[in-house]
């Protein structure tokens, strides 16, 4: 049972989502995105380790987790050319899982959602008066959910110090997902926390006789947005180009 941080982004829910709850079942297609493209970057504890042989299922190029988690792993558009591993070798890489429910099909992860945490980003002006947004790096905050909202909200925009307007904006969930016959960094750091010894935990031991909310509130603790930081650091390894900010691409 592994414990995985899923990004939800607010327009994939408010399009194509179904709202869901702590303790839900759910079955998502899950991508694999370069953490700097996604609100700007400066994502850290959100992160998500996978290694394992690369492979190509029904056009779509994904990588199957060395613990049996599938994720797939999308083509930069903007690329000169397509840095993704090829389909039978092997790749090791630190990103953020996001549902993707445009585009192409792939095989989808599914589990229960053991906690839910609305984000809401920071946004500023691309220049004073300029009326085009853009987010701020890691200027966000993560707020405890029992469900995850449908439409999500923001905040009246106010002028700046330097003359930009800026605003908040809910732009998703965090939700933690629990998958059956996984294991991950997550995990471990759970049992960590728990006290539970690394030799001979079995995987699925650290959601085992907790209660739900504390749960909950352990894993909130274990996914804080930082400010500082960036991925390749604190331990996290990073791969040349193996993942994109949108879509599965559809070729090899």
């Amino acid at each position: 049972m592994g414990l995985w941080h899923v990004f939800y982004e607010d327009w994939q829910m408010e399009c194509c989502g179904t709202p869901f709850a702590v303790g839900d079942e759910v079955s998502w297609p899950l991508l694999l995105l370069d953490p700097g493209t996604v609100l700007g970057g400066g994502w850290l504890d959100q992160l998500t380790e996978v290694a394992g042989p690369v492979e190509e299922v029904g056009g779509v190029r994904m990588v199957r987790e060395e613990t049996g988690l599938a994720v797939a792993l999308g083509a930069d558009p903007d690329a000169e050319e397509d840095r993704r591993r090829e389909p039978g070798g092997r790749m090791r890489s630190a990103g953020l899982l996001s549902v993707e429910r445009h585009g192409a099909r792939w095989p989808e992860a599914g589990g229960l959602v053991r906690a839910v945490q609305v984000l809401t980003q920071a946004w500023t002006e691309t220049a004073p008066g300029s009326r085009s947004y853009e987010p701020v790096a890691a200027e966000r905050r993560l707020r405890p959910v029992d469900r995850c909202p449908e439409w999500f909200k923001e905040t009246e925009a106010e002028r700046a110090a330097d003359g930009r307007w800026r605003r908040s904006r809910e732009s998703g969930v965090v939700v933690t997902l629990e998958v059956p016959g996984t294991d991950s960094r997550l995990s471990h750091a759970v049992r960590e926390a728990r006290g539970i010894p690394r030799q001979g935990a079995e995987p699925g031991a650290e959601t085992r006789g907790i209660p739900a909310a504390d749960l909950a509130v352990l894993l909130e603790s274990l996914s804080t947005p930082r400010r500082r930081g960036r991925p390749g650091t604190a331990g996290w390894p990073t791969d040349p180009g193996p993942v994109a900010r949108r879509g599965a691409d559809e070729g090899p």
